[in-house]
């Protein structure tokens, strides 16, 4: 086992001493360990992970004290042992009372790059960025949802290892860095959620991207129908880009070999096949990242034209404590309308004594729980910035008047947005997260 502690000094193995021939173990091998207590290091810890397989790496972060930061990383030799202590550990009680929490580790390799002008194409900013770092393997381009000739304002340029990203991250920090004569924005790019071959292997609906906004479902249901008439079950469309649904896969497949690249209405379509959104997936994933846009299951807070923003995914489920009671996570929600035929019987209802199944929205999550813990409803404070090309950006500050004189007063995240409603998410996301972590109140 190659063992780290990582923080103030480093202890590490070569790999060569551990018996291991060949590369790293793939990606998708590594776990986060969450909650540890900051007194238990790897004596006890290692023990506890190595019933799920055998630990390639185990990294354990350290404060300058000499106590742990309360989190780890477990690296596996396979992906299925990395999955089994998903499953076994996650929520174990690893000292009475004490509970850890295991998530997948994402490793990511890929920046998120705003501010670019427009009219840059792909293999300049290819060259340019392969210029001012190291590592460069790809860089991903959008282009204008109205103007197919210029970009969208950004770009994701995928490095060789996440060390590589790590260091092109640093040297390009926002504000002392310039492409072409503009200052950039640089962050993480939020990593595309992983999906098992099993799952992807029942899909049966194309993600279909780079369409003209001005094009159509009956448009789009007609061309994928061409190669083979009456596959496509339905299609729906979100500005510009849209899901093919058809009744069987085989032809799902077919029609993605023969319309990828394919003009419509001008435009050359990318099609790939969607992937379904892990059902998994927990508040703090889609605070620190988003929902692919190729994942159907969102509400519709896409990619915005000028690039620079990064899209917050569906509300996810999580799991919390209210009143003392254990709230299991709800199930995937249908999203859809039905007929109201006349006639049919309406019952006056609360809101409040439906369950939170029932809400996708976090600021309605926020509202419900508070209800459920006798709180009063949370309050929301508008603020404004200014971003340097002059767009009006917004963040709201969220205060819980019930318990704003415990260990925190109010919530804020750290992004700002350029829509009212946006915000009003986020800070509603980053609030139910803080509150799931914080005791007494959501333990």
């Amino acid at each position: 086992m190659n063992s780290v502690l990582c923080g103030e000094g480093k202890k590490k193995k070569p790999s060569s001493e551990l018996g291991w021939e060949g590369p790293p173990p793939p990606r998708g091998c590594e776990v986060f360990v969450g909650k540890i207590p900051r007194d238990m290091y790897e004596d006890e810890l290692v023990p506890v992970f190595e019933r799920a397989g055998k630990i390639y790496e185990f990294r354990l972060m350290m404060e300058f004290s000499g106590e742990n930061r309360g989190y780890a990383f477990v690296m596996y030799t396979t992906k299925e042992e990395a999955q089994l202590a998903i499953r076994i550990l996650n929520n174990y009680e690893i000292r009475p009372g004490k509970f850890i929490g295991v998530c997948v580790s994402l490793d990511n390799c890929r920046l998120f790059i705003g501010a670019i002008p427009k009219e840059k194409k792909k293999e300049e900013i290819l060259d340019e960025m392969k210029k001012v770092t190291e590592g460069v393997v790809d860089v991903i381009v959008y282009p204008n949802a109205t103007d197919k000739t210029k970009n969208r304002g950004f770009a994701f340029v995928e490095y060789e290892s996440h060390r590589a990203a790590a260091m092109a991250r640093r040297r390009l920090i926002p504000g002392t860095f310039q492409l072409w004569g503009h200052t950039i924005q640089v962050d993480w790019a939020d990593p595309e959620k992983e999906v098992d071959e099993e799952t992807m292997q029942r899909v049966k609906v194309l993600y279909v991207r780079n369409l003209m906004i001005s094009t159509t479902e009956d448009t789009i249901k007609a061309e994928f129908n061409k190669f083979k008439p009456g596959v496509v079950e339905r299609v729906k469309k979100l500005r510009d880009y849209a899901f093919v649904h058809f009744f069987n896969r085989e032809d799902a497949v077919a029609a993605m070999s023969v319309m990828n690249g394919k003009c419509i209405d001008g435009a050359s379509i990318e099609v790939t096949l969607a992937k379904p959104v892990n059902k998994e997936s927990t508040w703090r994933q889609h605070l620190n990242g988003q929902i692919s846009p190729s994942s159907e299951n969102l509400l519709g807070f896409s990619n915005k034209e000028d690039g620079h923003q990064k899209s917050l995914g569906k509300a996810a489920s999580f799991s919390v404590r209210l009143n003392g009671q254990h709230s299991p996570n709800p199930p995937e929600i249908e999203r859809c309308t039905y007929p109201f035929f006349p006639g049919t019987k309406l019952t006056p209802i609360s809101m409040y004594s439906l369950k939170s199944s029932h809400f996708s929205s976090a600021v309605m999550h926020l509202d419900y729980y508070c209800n459920k813990n006798n709180w009063a409803p949370p309050e929301y404070y508008l603020y404004s910035a200014t971003s340097q090309d002059g767009k009006i950006l917004l963040v709201y500050k969220i205060v819980i008047p019930s318990i704003a004189n415990g260990s925190q007063s109010y919530f804020m995240p750290d992004k700002l947005c350029t829509t009212l409603e946006d915000a009003k998410e986020l800070a509603a996301q980053f609030t139910l997260l803080h509150l799931a972590n914080c005791t007494p109140y959501l333990a």
